[in-house]
């Protein structure tokens, strides 16, 4: 009969053995993720809508779109435009996988077995300031605004697909986007400025010169500025009267009206998963190791005892002899 201890020894002994080889296997895998995809064929098969979005947007067209081929063609065709403009830019060879900025700049297959396994995305700003830099974009002005403050991202107003804004149901009048987030303020407090067709984005946002260099976008601070107010009330400001407390003509909640609306807050999440270790593994089959070796334990034991009344058998006959 094995006694408690034996028994615990063949547990132990049958944890190492599955732990040990399941460790092998596992650091013998190759951990490092397969290219991603950059054909978009493969994802037009799957994702057809996002497919003809990018096709018709900015980004499918970064190569060429008529403004960037004149502007590329003045310049002298600088190589430094292309790590923007295309997918895979190689500075050393001169060579691209792939026109324009396709799915492989924001999804990775680092499961590396997609659609079963799930596409990293990345849809931070940091992301998008890659190419939007400052220089092209004015990311001190965003980076200071409420809007990145409270966890906000390019894609919350901005479609990563077409690069266009998010104006589905909502007409030309990019002024719909802010509704989504702060409705009450611009039904109540903005109801005169409304009755005259005034939209948020003629206070809030610096409007595109076309007569201004490619790369020229909005300000995106959202801040309304005197200089807006003074493009229609002149006349108004510099009229003569007594001045007024502001408090006084301000309708009743509207000094906190911006206070009670509710922080959008967003945060950024890469799904990118992170390398799972061959020790936790290892550490599972070790488990399943000490069930074995339990359950097996009685069967060893007979195994043992028939070897040893063999072995008794054996001698007696020898001595027999």
């Amino acid at each position: 009969m094995f006694t408690r201890f034996q028994r615990i020894l063949i547990a132990l002994a049958s944890a190492l053995l599955f732990a040990g080889i399941t460790l092998a296997v596992a650091s013998a895998q190759d951990t490092t993720p397969p290219p991603a995809q950059t054909d978009k064929k493969n994802c037009a098969e799957c994702h057809t809508d996002f497919q003809m979005m990018w096709e018709n947007g900015m980004h499918g067209n970064a190569t060429k779109d008529p403004v960037f081929v004149e502007e590329w063609n003045a310049q002298g065709n600088p190589s430094a435009c292309l790590s923007c403009h295309v997918t895979g830019y190689d500075e050393k060879t001169g060579t691209w996988i792939a026109d324009g900025v396709t799915c492989a700049v924001c999804h990775t297959d680092t499961g590396g077995d997609h659609p079963n396994t799930a596409m990293a995305i990345n849809n931070t700003p940091t992301a998008c300031g890659t190419c939007h830099t400052d220089t092209r974009f004015g990311w001190q002005a965003w980076e200071g605004s409420t809007h990145y403050k409270n966890g906000m991202d390019c894609t919350n107003c901005h479609d990563p697909h077409s690069a266009s804004l998010k104006l589905a149901g909502t007409g030309d009048d990019a002024s719909q986007i802010c509704t989504y987030c702060h409705k009450d303020v611009s039904e109540k407090n903005h109801g005169i400025h409304a009755d005259k067709g005034v939209t948020c984005v003629d206070c809030h946002i610096t409007q595109k010169d076309t007569s201004l260099p490619a790369h020229t976008v909005p300000d995106h601070s959202f801040k309304a500025t005197l200089a807006k107010c003074t493009a229609c009330h002149a006349e108004q400001i510099h009229a003569s009267g007594d001045a007024v407390p502001p408090a006084e003509t301000q309708p009743a909640g509207a000094a906190d009206a911006h206070a009670a609306t509710p922080a959008v807050n967003q945060a950024s999440l890469m799904s990118t998963p992170a390398p799972v270790s061959p020790l936790g593994y290892a550490g599972l089959a070790a488990l399943i190791g000490i069930a074995a070796g339990m359950l097996l334990s009685p069967w060893l034991e007979r195994l043992y005892s028939a070897a040893l009344k063999k072995s008794e058998e054996v001698r007696h006959d020898d001595d027999g002899e």
